[in-house]
């Protein structure tokens, strides 16, 4: 098997990347020119340079590739121009699909987001057949990912093999950006965390994502979508394995919500707009941060032999890997 694989030099497609190799596939893998190598590194793979924005070039480029994988994807809560974030998640979604039918790739793993599920306030966990529309996505990324997933299913029903998996939200190593639920492990670290707000997320072991990407490809149904979750967690309870990880404290304050947005406001204004850096509180995280955004994987156990599980060792990865790489001090 020969997959064509984008998105590699990232956090979950480089996990992705190594899995398929493990498993025997000769890999090629679409690189930016602009991309970080290190997470490719002493991987056994044909790397060839191009861009999602750049559909001219991705139909040569795959040429005689058998499956696709598209993991890449423009992952910021915060941009400076979100027309770019579009013609990546989106665009660029559209684009390389195409290229893959006019290849005749025999099947399509596309990496979507535990973000297009619906979520409610009461922190029920969501599955695949929540009720959810655009309107109701809180943000630049998560629209986009919305309209992409829309796209690939579309492709999945009109005659091409389109499965398309969700993560929710992967914790491990190799996050080298890293990604903005990194971000919270190495603030954590760095002591940037005197306190928190009642919000939750489902957080999942990258490598156990990454081997759920494959399941998919050899047992998921086209045009069908799977979440490969892992354990719901509050933001306290997160803190708190990460404190028992590191020895550093837990922040014991709870801050009100409105407290919150207006931090994610002035934060956004200064940071975003007056220094044009992303900043670290936003008023979109802050907004979906009213609902948990806790989600089932039952529809994964079920068809594809997904386990969730605990991911106190992804969470001991994350932390030893930012420390080993400079980003915190051990």
């Amino acid at each position: 098997m020969k997959a064509f694989v984008t998105g590699a030099t990232g956090f979950v497609g480089s996990h992705v990347a190594r899995v398929l190799a493990d498993q025997g596939a000769e890999l090629r893998l679409l690189v930016r020119s602009t991309s970080d190598p290190k997470n490719i590194q002493g991987l056994k793979a044909e790397r060839v340079i191009g861009d999602l924005r750049d559909p001219g070039s991705l139909e040569k480029l795959m040429s005689g590739c058998d499956v696709l994988f598209h993991v890449a994807a423009d992952y910021r809560l915060w941009i400076r121009d979100p027309d770019q974030m579009y013609r990546s998640n989106v665009e660029g979604t559209r684009a390389i699909l195409d290229a893959a039918r006019k290849n005749r790739v025999r099947r399509v793993v596309y990496t979507s987001s535990v973000a297009t599920m619906g979520f409610t306030s009461n922190g029920r966990p969501a599955d695949e057949n929540s009720p959810v529309s655009l309107e109701s996505m809180i943000g630049h990324y998560k629209r986009s990912k919305f309209m992409a997933e829309q796209v690939a299913l579309e492709a999945g029903k009109s005659g091409m093999e389109v499965v398309v998996v969700n993560p929710s939200t992967p914790v491990g190593e190799q996050d080298i950006k890293p990604t903005p639920t990194g971000r919270i492990i190495v603030d954590f670290l760095k002591k940037k965390f005197p306190a928190y707000v009642d919000t939750g997320l489902n957080l999942v072991d990258v490598t156990e994502c990454a081997l759920g990407h494959a399941a998919a490809f050899e047992k998921g149904r086209s045009g069908e979508r799977y979440i490969l979750g892992g354990e719901n967690l509050t933001l306290k309870q997160i803190l708190d394995k990460l404190a028992a990880i590191s020895g550093l404290p837990s922040p014991k304050v709870r801050v009100p919500y409105v407290v919150a947005l207006a931090t994610g406001v002035v934060d956004e204004m200064v940071t975003g707009h007056l220094f044009g850096r992303e900043p670290r509180a936003t008023i979109d995280a802050v907004r979906m941060g009213r609902k948990k955004m806790f989600v089932s994987s039952a529809k994964a156990e079920r068809e594809l032999g997904w386990k969730a599980g605990p991911v106190d060792d992804a969470l001991r990865r994350a932390v030893e890997w930012f420390q080993v790489h400079g980003y915190v001090h051990a």
